[in-house]
């Protein structure tokens, strides 16, 4: 079992549970859900990164249709359908829910997200963990390289994230108990993300992708 899984359902203060908006109950360690995709934490081959760096495009948002979570647990629901809105596939929130196992306890984590996305869009979501509680350099550059590939391809990035994190225009966002959201664009290469988040009063908003990769650290993405 990878460090990953085991560590997704421990506590809303471990790695990524109770990513859904919410406190939950500590829970015991799972593997990795069927269909959930490769998991990784980032080791990557720099020259690769700076490749794929060399290479992006300027920008990119997708459209998407947003809609806001309709109580305190349905972030991941939200996001989850926001990202799948980008590829034609418009299910409510409850249908997402339920193929989530989403509950009042929140969504477990991003495994959850990249599986239900994969049963849904064919199979091309994978995971990718920052372990720490700080994104290192590489894993930031591992972010960017994901992030880019995916919008390129379509696809917006699902984030479970926790903690507070300032937007380019100086609004906080605060989510100690653990959040989900989507990365539906980018522009500057990368350097800002675009962020569609369901509890957000104005919906989306542009964030630096450091601090993107910090507010992940601990948890995952879907990609």
């Amino acid at each position: 079992m990878s460090p990953f899984a085991q560590k997704s359902r421990l506590s809303v203060a471990g790695l990524l549970v109770a990513g859904g908006c919410v406190v939950g109950p500590a829970a015991t360690a799972h593997a990795a859900p069927a269909g959930a995709g490769p998991v990784s934490s980032v080791r990557t081959d720099p020259a690769a990164v700076q490749a794929g760096q060399a290479n992006r495009r300027a920008e990119r948002t997708l459209r998407t249709e947003y809609q806001a979570q309709p109580n305190f647990y349905y972030c991941g629901p939200a996001a989850t359908r926001i990202a799948l809105s980008a590829q034609g596939r418009a299910l409510s929130q409850d249908k997402v829910a339920k193929m989530l196992g989403t509950t009042e306890a929140g969504t477990d984590s991003a495994l959850d997200t990249t599986r239900v996305l994969n049963e849904l869009t064919g199979g091309t979501y994978k995971t990718t963990e920052i372990p720490d509680s700080v994104a290192k350099p590489e894993e930031v550059d591992r972010l960017r390289a994901d992030v880019l590939a995916a919008l390129d391809d379509g696809r917006p990035v699902v984030a479970n994230i926790k903690g507070i994190a300032v937007d380019t225009e100086g609004t906080p966002h605060s989510y100690q108990g653990g959040h989900y959201l989507t990365l539906v664009g980018y522009r500057d290469g990368g350097d800002l993300i675009r962020i569609a988040d369901p509890a957000a009063p104005r919906g989306e908003y542009w964030m630096t992708l450091e601090k993107v990769a910090h507010w992940i650290a601990e948890r995952g993405y879907s990609h």
